[in-house]
């Protein structure tokens, strides 16, 4: 119930999740679910406690991007930094890996280290080129970082971006408007799960009409994919290759059935 309010009305969120912490309350997820809804309402203070029950019954660090932010957003920048370079990153998730350096630079820039925030947001992950789940996040958290340091025309590209990732990953999860699809610089979605975005446009102009509507019937059963914006690029050469074997077997059948007709003649 928290899970499915939480967007719409996270304090009525909350009240579920404290309602179901009292009767299970050594659950990990429980308590987890009460960390991020009091987070979502601003009690910074009881997410912090909750998140470190959670990461006590669970042994998980997958919540500490939040535990950060925690810290922050009580007012314990220092703190905040500290959490964050407690653990090694190498063990992480790449969202959650991407997701604690937002957290570490935000926390730099509560302390005025500006140059410092950038470099905290100077991972692999932050390539403009590819789009993956997190990189309009990252991308509009360095362009606010830029956009501190006066670097303005910098701040504007990279906060485009972060529009053109989020533009990419919804057209691929087929959550966008699929009537005619124009999303400006993207080439393609790669076997590691991310939208390219360094160049080219998919050209529309040449559809006409028909085209647009047999694309749109195509796609729009697809669900979207909640971990990257990859497809399967192996299905169709399945079939393919499928087609392929069953002509291969007629040949042999109207052979076999040649030899008996000769062999009954006899």
């Amino acid at each position: 119930m928290a899970a499915r309010l939480i967007d719409e009305d996270p304090a009525l969120a909350h009240q579920h999740a404290l309602a179901a912490s009292r009767s299970a309350g050594r659950v990990g997820v429980v308590r987890e679910t009460v960390a991020i809804t009091a987070y979502a309402v601003g009690d910074f203070a009881l997410a912090l406690r909750e998140l470190r029950t959670h990461r006590r019954i669970t042994g998980s660090d997958e919540q500490l991007p939040l535990i950060v932010d925690s810290e922050r957003g009580v007012g314990r920048a220092d703190r905040a930094l500290e959490e964050g370079r407690a653990v090694d990153r190498s063990t992480l998730s790449v969202p959650v890996r991407v997701q604690l350096a937002i957290a570490m630079s935000g926390a730099r820039l509560d302390l005025g280290q500006t140059d410092r925030a950038l470099q905290e947001l100077e991972i692999p992950e932050a390539d403009p080129d590819r789009a993956f789940e997190w990189s309009p996040a990252l991308f509009s958290a360095r362009a606010a970082v830029l956009e501190e340091l006066g670097r303005d025309a910098e701040a504007a590209e990279w906060q485009r971006r972060a529009d053109i990732a989020a533009e990419a990953l919804d057209a691929a999860a087929g959550v966008a408007d699929r009537e005619v699809i124009v999303v400006e610089e993207i080439d393609l979605i790669d076997d590691d799960g991310g939208v390219d975005v360094a160049s080219g446009v998919i050209p529309v102009d040449d559809v006409d009409d028909d085209d647009a509507s047999e694309a749109s019937d195509d796609t729009a059963g697809a669900e979207p994919d909640e971990h990257s914006a990859a497809t399967d690029p192996g299905s169709a050469t399945s079939d393919e290759e499928a087609s392929a074997s069953d002509e291969d077997v007629v040949p042999d059948d109207e052979g076999t059935a040649s030899d008996d007709e000769a062999e009954g003649s006899r």
